[in-house]
């Protein structure tokens, strides 16, 4: 195996091999010292993508159940639309670490491609849902077969310099916050379009016989041009056969994971590692807290005042849940770097965590207002708590990439994600239930 060797001014000398491709990023960020602003873009519109449709279904959740009359009791209604809050999360929960093995095996694209392709596919079945059960096995499948969220967090780490992680980091944690934001707003204004736009939607078109479905239709449209993008990602996941050659790289750059020894142990070893199995408690019970909010804010605004709720329409929750996009997006990308580098990510995350408890804390004194002072108190407080929620769980996210190496980052991913998976599902179906 031929080799170039030369003497450098540090004290760890790196090789690249021709044919890896994870040595070819690293060989990248090594001659290339700027933002990989296109790759951050990348990732920032996939997980938009896998994000949508995970909230978009709860302004009108509480409307879908029951025009399944699965409920007998009106108050029964919630309880069920809880279970179906959880189903994505609950085969998420049976899959996640499996698809972090597959990344850590055969790479992040290819999970990346599938996962897009499955919200394609089950989001449109689920708005076409003719009964309960449907709807329930659509979103668990959308769940299971989706494990982007893993190998993504991996990706971006590896596509950046250390030094650009933390932005590159909050890109994801505000796509996804973003999503989670703007899914709602498409769910609760595109949801019975033949009864909120009877001149543009017709009762006898499919959208009249499928309320539902025009949503779920945007959404997987919207995906279906970000399968398109996947395809031009460069892989990040280093393979060096012996046959290859290797190219000596003179920049002071991280040795590429790929060529360290040891980094095939197994998963399980994942559990002994304090650090990171802090960070992913820490995590997950951040997570459950932060979807059990999501939905039973939407349930809660919904319901009428008579049962304690704030009596809102449909169009009125995706207001309050779209108003915190465009502040989200610019406290991620410009405000969040500052403060991680000042800071630090535990210490953004802890100070996140103290101020969100008083946040929620004013909640129920907003079922005593009423008119525009409620709309603008809804939008204020939903805009602060997805703020506060997403700079927690971006610390979280750097603390996990940096307690592992490379070759064992996806399956890393992959069990965090397993676990607040499942603190996910109890979330929504705690929540629905009360």
């Amino acid at each position: 195996m031929g080799e170039i060797r030369e003497t450098l001014l540090v004290k760890q000398e790196v090789y690249y091999h021709k044919n890896c491709p994870g040595c070819k990023v690293d060989k990248r960020k090594a001659e290339n010292p700027n933002i990989p602003w296109i790759h951050f873009f990348f990732v920032w519109i996939i997980t938009l993508s896998t994000a949508l449709p995970i909230s978009s279904i709860f302004p009108f959740l509480y409307y879908l159940t029951r025009d399944f009359h699965i409920a007998k009791r009106e108050e029964d209604i919630s309880f069920y639309a809880g279970f179906v809050g959880c189903a994505f999360l609950f085969g998420r929960f049976l899959t996640a670490v499996h698809w972090g093995i597959i990344a850590d095996r055969y790479g992040r694209k290819p999970v990346i491609i599938i996962s897009v392709m499955a919200v394609v596919v089950f989001n449109t079945t689920f708005g076409l849902s003719t009964h309960y059960w449907m709807a329930l096995t659509s979103r668990f499948l959308l769940g299971a077969v989706c494990g982007v969220m893993g190998p993504i967090r991996a990706y971006i780490t590896e596509v950046s310099r250390r030094e650009h992680q933390a932005i590159g980091v909050s890109m994801i944690a505000s796509s996804w916050g973003i999503g989670l934001v703007v899914g709602p707003a498409i769910g609760g204004y595109l949801a019975q379009p033949a009864e909120k736009y009877p001149s543009l939607f017709s009762q006898d078109s499919i959208f009249g016989r499928f309320p539902y479905f025009l949503g779920s239709l945007v959404i997987s449209v919207f995906s279906l041009f970000v399968f398109g993008i996947c395809f031009w990602l460069p892989e990040t996941l280093h393979s060096h056969p012996a046959e290859d050659d290797t190219i000596f790289a003179s920049e002071d750059v991280e040795k590429p994971a790929g060529t360290e020894k040891g980094t095939s142990d197994s998963w399980l070893s994942l559990l002994k590692n304090r650090p990171l199995m802090s960070t992913i408690t820490l995590y997950g019970i951040f997570q459950m807290h932060d979807l059990a909010y999501s939905e039973i804010f939407s349930l809660w605004a919904l319901s009428p005042r008579t049962l304690g709720g704030l009596g809102f329409q449909t169009n009125d929750v995706g207001n309050a849940l779209a108003t915190a996009g465009v502040g989200l997006l610019l406290c991620q990308l410009f405000l969040y770097p500052f403060l991680e580098r000042v800071l630090g990510p535990m210490s953004v995350s802890r100070v996140g965590a103290v101020v969100s408890i008083i946040q929620l804390a004013c909640y129920p004194f907003m079922a005593n207002l009423t008119g525009t002072t409620l709309k603008l108190a809804a939008d204020l407080n939903s805009a602060i708590q997805n703020v506060l929620a997403t700079s927690i769980t971006t610390g979280m996210f750097l603390l996990q990439n940096r307690t592992v190496s490379q070759a064992q980052r996806g399956t890393a991913n992959g069990l965090s994600l397993c676990i607040v998976s499942l603190a996910n599902a109890v979330g929504p179906a705690a929540a629905g239930t009360m």
